[in-house]
């Protein structure tokens, strides 16, 4: 149901490094904890509202909107109703720059990469400028929707139009002059540091006091901190790791459910079966024998 953590997931391949994931029929209340990635992430939504936590500011996807969120920007996702439809396209700037030394690399695709320029956060929503990002977007999704689907390689041809698509989206935001200078560094260390020490740890016991010690802060205020800037608790968001590394375990070896629960940091196999049933809506072994 949900996307693995971007920051340990690869996207794509090394080959073709642009991959995108479709979030609809979900049906029900959902929230992709805050994570963050080294890609450029693109957010389609062709059926609102989506709500988006990006670099701490709250925005409402509506239907057709666009969103950007830029390497190394903490983002999260959700719907209180889950009657959402949309896409993420995820890709490197590598992937559309041309690294050569001419005015284009110098004056759009370094600064890009750099950090000193950055996309528009959302692109507006006149007819004409939101009508021309839709065609080039679902021109994208269409063509890769079924090498993704059939985990096919592509040849260049596809990888070729992919990029011509995804610059022809660079122009139309150029056009409108959508692109601007940033001045600030976009995620704190701190919170940065908080979720890569949790993501290492999840597998093991650990606590809101393990954390305090760890960053010599009070546990109060470690509290307060994750959920103003997480819009969640630290237990659900160790939770969510876990489920995630279970659904990951389940999909991909045989391990037992009880070795699987262990593996990835629940205290007991009966926590385990009623938590992942209480969140994927179908328990464990269920689970892996529907997808098999």
């Amino acid at each position: 149901m949900y996307p693995e953590l971007k920051e340990n997931r690869p996207h794509g391949t090394d080959n073709y490094p642009y991959t995108q994931y479709h979030m609809h029929n979900i049906f029900h209340a959902f929230q992709i904890p805050v994570h963050w990635h080294d890609e450029l992430e693109v957010i389609y939504t062709k059926k609102g509202p989506l709500n988006l936590l990006i670099d701490g500011k709250e925005y409402t996807a509506e239907d057709g909107s666009v969103y950007f969120v830029a390497p190394g920007q903490l983002h999260l996702m959700g719907s209180a109703a889950g009657d959402v439809d949309y896409y993420t396209l995820l890709f490197p700037l590598e992937f559309i720059s041309f690294q050569s030394d001419d005015s284009l690399e110098r004056e759009l695709f370094f600064p890009l990469r750099n950090h000193t320029l950055s996309f528009p956060c959302k692109l507006p929503e006149d007819h004409d400028t939101a009508a021309k990002a839709s065609v080039l977007l679902d021109q994208i999704i269409n063509a890769n929707s079924d090498r993704i689907a059939a985990n096919q390689k592509s040849g260049y041809q596809n990888q070729l139009g992919t990029r011509i698509l995804l610059l022809k989206l660079v122009l139309l935001i150029a056009e409108q002059n959508l692109f601007y200078p940033s001045h600030v560094k976009s995620t704190s260390s701190l919170q940065k540091e908080l979720l890569s020490y949790i993501q290492q740890n999840y597998r093991f016991r650990i606590s809101l006091h393990d954390l305090a010690g760890h960053f010599h802060m009070s546990e109060k205020y470690i509290s307060r901190y994750f959920r103003e800037h997480f819009q969640l608790t630290l237990s659900q968001y160790i939770t969510y790791l876990r489920l995630s590394h279970a659904k990951h375990l389940l999909e991909t070896t045989s391990l037992s459910i009880t070795e699987t629960a262990l593996q990835s940091g629940f205290p007991n196999v009966s926590y385990f079966i009623r938590t992942f049933k209480n969140t994927f809506h179908v328990p464990p072994l269920q689970y892996r024998n529907s997808i098999r």
